[in-house]
């Protein structure tokens, strides 16, 4: 079970490392990709964190257009804001075996 824990807390917080390349998407598909069909907790996260990153890019590219008429730059500290809060209690739930929903997440992928 620690090693599922871990596996699924990478899937969140590995998203902050691949945000230094404006990628963050890449953590939680190498996770889903790397540990397929090995457990469903871990799969869940996985899956929960992808739709949560692809989610907040697009959410980032409509602030970006915001910008002209000036809300979109609060727009970006906001997401910011929230995106990282949302990514650290996403990693602490799976560190501790909890389920965890990412809220204003789009399910593209199930």
């Amino acid at each position: 079970m620690n090693e599922e824990r871990n596996w699924a807390m990478a899937a969140h917080l590995g998203s902050l490392v691949a945000a230094a390349v404006a990628m963050a998407f890449l953590a939680p598909l190498a996770v889903m990709l790397m540990t397929r069909g090995r457990s469903e907790f871990v799969r869940h996260h996985a899956v929960e964190s992808l739709n949560f990153q692809i989610s907040v890019l697009i959410y980032a590219a409509i602030s970006v257009v915001l910008i002209f008429v000036l809300i979109g730059l609060v727009l970006l500290v906001v997401l910011g804001v929230f995106w990282l809060v949302a990514v650290i209690l996403g990693g602490v739930a799976a560190s501790q075996g909890h389920e965890f929903r990412y809220p204003l997440n789009i399910r593209f992928i199930s």
